[in-house]
């Protein structure tokens, strides 16, 4: 899990962000311009185009200003222990510029003009004052905003977590259990193999037990997969044949532990065991730069119903991928002649740009 990062403001220097503040301070604009009430239609007409386009001006002046330096000092900001500190600094930075910005505007004070339609007011420490004291209203209002979202958002991370750390340890003792009674049915009649298992088991069990991880790389995944899949072909023998065309699959991509090793189980269980000459199981990965897909086929038994009883392994599968990817994720299956297939989609997502839960 990561750090805790006091820092609840937004990343100001993100483009989507600053879209935003922009169209919120056009918006505002729009608001104060049209707020007097002594407007007749006549001076409506003929002043309010100006007035907006100075006002907007100025008002995108200070809200360019404000991100750039909130931008700037964030690294620092970061730094910081303590949500109040962050608050205070933020809220000085946002009117040290606002009382620089209009300093500056009122220095355009001998063009009648601009003193007419900017401040409609001849007194320069009014001036100032009136635009520190909206500043601070409404930077107050947007920091108080930032701060509740940053709660929420922690709020609904930690809920998230609780929820998939739960459906993660619903479908671990499904898992071991199988991975015991295979021991089991090799010890009787061929105890060496079942010794290597044993030893083999041991780490399989260390590694899906491993707490405080919410993801693992697919790399970790596929190595988990590979070792569960090693311990069934021990028991199996030549029935049981496995193929991996992932090569297209970026290492690094994250998912959340046990989102593979419970289908290939599925497929060994429901595909395989039940047929007397065996089959093929196969794990095929396409990566189109932003999205992974996973097609997992295995052969259709005809002595009992395909993957019958399978639909909390899969439901458990399928919410984690919600939880952890949000709308983006998906796991479909359907049937064929003779295969069976369990499709898992997700986004491709690092360490670098992992926030623990998407919704």
């Amino acid at each position: 899990m990561k750090a805790e990062n006091p820092l609840f403001l937004p990343n100001f220097c993100d483009g989507y962000t600053i879209f935003i503040s922009i169209l919120v301070t056009e918006l505002l604009a729009f608001a104060l311009v049209l707020a007097p009430l002594n407007y007749d239609w006549e001076t409506l007409k003929n002043d309010i185009l100006s007035d907006l386009a100075m006002l907007s001006l100025f008002m995108q002046w200070l809200t360019l200003a404000s991100l750039g330096l909130l931008c700037i000092a964030r690294r620092w900001l970061s730094r910081l222990s303590s949500e109040i500190m962050v608050a205070i600094i933020s809220y000085l930075l946002i009117l040290i510029v606002t009382l620089v910005i209009s300093e500056i505007a009122w220095q355009f004070q001998e063009n009648p003009l601009v003193v007419n339609q900017l401040t409609n007011v001849t007194e320069h420490h009014f001036f100032l004052l009136r635009n520190l004291a909206l500043s601070a209203i409404f930077s107050a209002i947007a920091l108080r905003y930032f701060y509740i979202q940053h709660q929420w958002k922690k709020q609904m991370e930690a809920l998230a977590s609780s929820r998939a750390e739960a459906l993660q340890a619903r479908i671990r003792p499904h898992f071991l259990f199988n991975c015991m009674n295979t021991i089991a049915s090799l010890i009787r009649f061929k105890p060496a193999v079942a010794e290597e298992v044993v030893e083999e088991f041991a780490d399989l069990f260390r590694a899906s037990l491993a707490e405080g991880k919410t993801y693992i790389t697919f790399k970790e995944e596929q190595k988990l997969c590979q070792e569960y899949l090693h311990i069934e072909t021990l028991r199996l023998g030549e029935r049981l044949q496995v193929i991996w065309q992932v090569e297209d699959i970026p290492e690094d991509a994250l998912l959340p532990p046990l989102s593979l090793q419970p289908i290939l189980e599925n497929a060994v269980y429901h595909g395989i065991q039940l047929s007397t000459e065996g089959g093929l199981i196969q794990i095929k990965g396409h990566f189109d730069g932003k999205q992974i897909t996973l097609d997992i086929e295995n052969p259709l038994s005809d002595t009992a119903s395909p993957h019958h009883g399978n639909c909390i392994a899969q439901k458990n599968i399928e919410q984690r991928l919600l939880i952890f990817y949000g709308k983006q994720a998906n796991l479909s299956e359907h049937r064929q002649t003779n295969t069976y297939h369990v499709i898992l989609s997700f986004p491709y997502k690092t360490q670098s740009n992992e926030n623990t839960y998407s919704r």
